[in-house]
């Protein structure tokens, strides 16, 4: 049987040569097509021209540092944006969700956990060739349409991230429901969470600053102390 799965592209912006041509030949080894880039100047370009389905950016890069990188490739990318950096510091990982990643993993990368991350984030943009279009969900002010990936805000499109969007969209689908950061972490990168990734946190906050939340007292997605996060169900 013919493997009909499309051959999804990755750049891989990274200037540690020995091991972009790791991570490289993995992924290649996995049926994905994937290009290198050194530098972080000449990745912005390659980027918004090359449209690939995923970038992997690592933080530390000559000409340009990955996190300005990302700051500027994303009003014209909506592909998902895994970051990598060998300092695991948190600075980082809320520098890195501030200017648009989706992802974040630390040095040394794992290549079967940079698979898996992958392979989740796929599953976000591709169609389901045999399913139902889904029905937009229409909660309060907003409108959350999965078959056209829009959030429209009071008849505004929204500007989101692939990895925004789904958690939006996972609130919306459980609207009224009170999740669990587990229940979040497992959705988002289909593992349990380990209760010390911030990244749900970071992220609500800034999904929470699209919607027109308050931060001190918001009114469509709210903490549930001791639980995690809910889609407030507006009259």
């Amino acid at each position: 049987m013919m493997n009909e799965t499309p051959p999804y592209r990755i750049l891989l912006v990274e200037d540690d040569a020995p091991l972009a041509a790791m991570v490289a030949d993995f992924l290649t080894s996995n049926g994905f097509e994937v290009a290198v880039e050194g530098r972080g100047d000449a990745s912005v370009n390659r980027i918004i021209d090359e449209n690939p389905d995923i970038v992997i950016l690592d933080v530390n890069l000559p000409g340009l540092d990955g996190l300005t990188v990302c700051r500027e490739v994303r009003a014209k990318y909506s592909g998902a944006i895994i970051m990598l950096t060998a300092r695991g510091e948190e600075v980082d990982e809320v520098l890195g969700l501030e200017v648009g990643a989706d992802d974040y993993m630390a040095k040394p990368v794992r290549p079967r956990a940079l698979l898996a991350r992958l392979r989740t984030h796929l599953r976000r943009v591709t169609p389901d060739p045999v399913g139902e279009p889904s029905q937009p969900i229409q909660v309060g002010a907003l409108l959350v349409d999965a078959s056209r990936r829009v959030v429209e805000l009071e008849g505004v499109e929204l500007d989101l991230t692939t990895a925004e969007f789904e958690l939006l969209h996972f609130l919306a689908d459980n609207a009224g429901r009170a999740l669990s950061r587990n229940d979040i972490y497992q959705h988002i990168h289909g593992m349990k969470f380990d209760g010390l990734d911030r990244s749900i946190d970071l992220r609500i906050s800034r999904l929470r600053k699209k919607v027109g939340d308050d931060p001190a007292k918001p009114k469509r997605i709210k903490s549930v102390r001791g639980v995690g996060y809910i889609l407030a169900v507006e009259p």
